[in-house]
């Protein structure tokens, strides 16, 4: 992992980051710290990628990943006991270490698969994690934006060279940012869970339903922070613009095109979009989180049935661990919702030698996304390099480690590197594949 500014390390998600840290221990802090990580790391490789005229691309042959033909025994034949027992100890050594009361972890190779599930869902219950329980997803939502945006680039209904002005008059710098720079956050726009209006409601009441346009309207006051495609910075209102632009060029509700264009063509059945909904489909664990003016160390919040309409684009979809593998491998190859062409768009689409692409990250390999909501953390890679997908879902965001200037849990390990929770999981799982998950460029 690549240290932010402060030394600090985020297992497997610093620089592929869920939704901004909201925590109760005052504003500047509630809106650093998890971003900060993010855009401290992503844009680090944008920088050394700048520098590097040497630097190999993440993915090294796009052709290759695109064309991998999956094997029957992705979703027919168990991994061999040997490496089964490898996993299961890896997840259970890195779990003292993690701050959720439960994971779900699941593995797909060309050679088999792997699942388990370890904790608890409801500690006030008792009721174990289960293998198939949905969880809030988070800014892996991300990843379906970009996906339907690619979509409709590949039909010719729109040009990632497309200013946001033509769709979303308003915006500052919108006669220059296009959609390209908002789907890999080079935009300069700033985001809306940055902005102290938007927290000071949040964090109070996390009941509030809300739509897009108020979303964009807490980012117009602070933007832009710098001019389109100058630096990056990860920014929830780039994708909440983009799914406004999805919903005009395609005259469906983003409910519709997420359906239609994604979950029914990958046979996604347990993947949902609740819209202003705060339930969750059966069976679901409880998700508790350190966010919100009511919680404490000593204490965290039940975030299960917080609104989720403030990530909207950006960060609200709900889905399992059958469905996050299935996806993270189309997510990779494009096959099942891309052309070759406009796959190879998206795998190259990322800084050298790693860094935010189209709507998803990248590094040493590995394509995908972490995501969170208060309560829930889960991580989706595919690796292109040995056709590898693994989801890891916790029911927990809270971070642990060595973290500066955060609520931790009591009994908080400050030996090993601040992580968040699903992503400490899966920094150990890929070490036990034998392709771990590095934000250290190689020399």
């Amino acid at each position: 992992m690549e240290p932010s500014p402060s030394g600090k390390t985020d297992g497997a998600v610093s620089h592929i980051k869920g939704q901004s840290n909201m925590t109760k221990s005052g504003i500047s802090k509630k809106i650093t710290g998890r971003a900060t990580l993010l855009a401290a790391t992503a844009g680090a490789a944008l920088c050394a990628s700048a520098g590097a005229a040497a630097a190999q691309a993440c993915v090294a042959d796009p052709a290759a990943v695109i064309a991998a033909a999956p094997t029957a025994a992705m979703t027919q034949t168990l991994l061999p006991d040997a490496l089964a027992q490898k996993l299961d100890a890896a997840v259970r050594d890195a779990l003292g270490k993690a701050a959720a009361p439960g994971f779900i972890v699941g593995v797909r190779t060309p050679e088999g698969h792997w699942s388990g599930a370890w904790g608890v869902a409801d500690p006030a219950t008792g009721a174990p994690m289960e293998v198939g329980m949905h969880t809030r997803i988070g800014s892996i939502t991300k990843t379906f934006t970009g996906t339907l945006l690619m979509q409709l680039v590949e039909a010719g209904k729109l040009s990632l060279d497309d200013k946001i002005e033509t769709y979303v008059p308003g915006v500052p710098n919108g006669d220059k940012i296009t959609l390209r720079h908002l789907a890999n956050m080079t935009s300069g726009v700033s985001s809306y869970t940055r902005a102290e209006p938007f927290l000071e409601v949040f964090l109070e009441h996390p009941q509030v339903v809300y739509k897009p346009g108020q979303l964009l309207a807490f980012a117009i006051p602070d933007s832009p922070v710098f001019e389109p495609g100058e630096a990056f910075d990860y920014s929830n209102t780039n994708t909440v613009l983009l799914g406004m632009v999805i919903e005009q060029v395609t005259g469906m509700p983003i409910a519709e095109a997420l359906k239609t264009m994604v979950f029914d063509k990958l046979g996604l059945k347990n993947t949902v979009w609740p819209g202003d909904s705060t339930e969750i489909p059966e069976p679901f664990p409880q998700g508790f989180t350190l966010q919100g003016n009511a919680a404490t160390p000593e204490n965290p919040s039940n975030a299960t049935h917080w609104n989720p309409s403030w990530g909207w684009t950006a960060g609200e979809m709900i889905s399992n661990l059958d469905d996050l593998l299935t996806y993270g491998r189309a997510l990779g190859t494009g096959q099942g919702l891309l052309g070759e062409e406009a796959q190879e768009v998206r795998l190259r689409s990322f800084p050298e030698p790693m860094g935010y692409g189209i709507g998803m990250g990248c590094t040493g390999g590995w394509v995908g996304h972490t995501g969170e909501l208060p309560g829930y953390n889960t991580t989706l890679f595919y690796n292109t390099a040995h056709d590898i997908t693994v989801v890891v879902q916790g029911n927990s965001d809270i971070r642990s480690g060595d973290c500066v200037d955060e609520d931790v849990l009591p009994g908080n390990p400050t030996d090993v590197s601040c992580s968040s929770p699903a992503s400490r999981i899966f920094d150990a799982v890929s070490v036990a594949l034998g392709h771990p998950f590095s934000m250290t460029p190689a020399e």
